[in-house]
């Protein structure tokens, strides 16, 4: 009987040691948040925020116009280390809307996932396989230079465009916010799979819908363009500048072997203000140059204040340095 009696103390013991250990401290900009102990080798981020602008006139003399805008951005992260692999997986999604005069207008849509497998070559130096994959939600359309009769024309869709680059090469990671990936072989395939977003410029400089149109780099009767020799380029620098202020920024270089003069180029910049636990400002900045999508530099902005959620399992680094804290964004 005494045995049982000590042998249960014990149990009773560890169990009261354990359960002290069994939740660790995370911290989130100035926030702490008690988790969990993650032994199975990932470490997660998840960042939301959801942004709302409104604003109604009546008999103002100054003159307005009635809007709502309503706009969600999410950014997550999932890595696996163990041992001299790691796998890193993430996601950036945006999608909003503006409504003016009963008429609602896309402010804000894209898809980008990415999953790179690494293995650790060098202190400093990674061997890497990895998937890119980006599109939009929801159907897109220009309003402007139309035929008179036309108030809209479709120009983009889910899946018309979408890309997956494939690539393989060597990665710099001198720290734990930068990278550098460079992708001797890095095939891409393009798909256009709605013939509606095919449009034809005419000679007095409105847009109308032809489906004998090239799309993005697809023939028409197609749905797939493939370009098998080709070199990437992507920096990625994600960082918090101050306690409450960080910067997610990555930028990508593609081109063809038998294309050199045609490089795309794109660059995604996201920077964050935080207020306080529940609010953030955050500057979103996409610029992209690509010859098959526009002649010209096209760039989406936007600015907005709205509620946000981020929790993070990131570890915190040994070494005393300011960009050791975790990071939740992309990578």
């Amino acid at each position: 009987m005494k045995d049982i009696l000590y042998t249960f103390a014990c149990w009773i013991s560890l169990s009261y040691a354990f359960g002290q250990d069994s939740t660790r401290v995370v911290t989130n900009f100035k926030d702490t948040i008690a988790v969990k102990p993650d032994t199975s080798y990932w470490q997660k981020s998840f960042n939301g925020g959801v942004n709302f602008n409104q604003a109604s006139f009546s008999n103002w003399s100054g003159g307005g116009v009635n809007s709502i805008a309503l706009g969600t951005v999410i950014a997550a992260r999932a890595l696996y280390e163990k041992g001299r692999t790691s796998w890193d997986n993430t996601a950036d999604l945006q999608l909003g809307y503006v409504t003016q005069l009963g008429t609602t207008r896309k402010a804000a849509d894209q898809i980008i996932l990415i999953s790179v497998l690494g293995h650790k070559i060098a202190p400093k130096w990674d061997l890497f396989v990895s998937g890119t994959f980006n599109t939009f939600f929801a159907p897109g359309y220009r309003y402007d230079n139309l035929p008179a009769d036309r108030t809209r024309l479709k120009v983009s869709n889910f899946f018309a465009p979408a890309q997956f680059t494939f690539a393989a090469g060597i990665a710099y990671k001198p720290n734990d916010w930068f990278s550098l990936r460079m992708s001797p072989i890095a095939p891409r395939l393009t798909f256009v799979t709605d013939d509606a977003v095919r449009v034809r410029q005419l000679a007095d400089g409105t847009y109308i819908a032809d489906p004998t149109q090239v799309a993005f780099g697809v023939q028409p009767g197609k749905t797939t363009r493939t370009e098998w020799l080709a070199f990437q380029l992507q920096a990625v620098l994600n960082r918090n500048l101050t306690e409450n202020i960080s910067i997610n920024t990555r930028y990508q270089l593609f081109t063809q072997y038998a294309n050199l003069n045609n490089v795309n180029h794109r660059l995604d910049l996201i920077l964050t203000a935080k207020v306080n636990r529940f609010i953030s400002t955050t500057f979103g900045l996409i610029a992209l140059y690509n010859k098959d999508f526009n002649a010209s530099l096209q760039i989406q902005q936007t600015l907005a204040i709205g509620l946000v959620y981020n929790v993070s399992s990131f570890h915190k680094k040994k070494e005393a340095q300011k960009a050791a804290d975790p990071l939740p964004g992309r990578f």
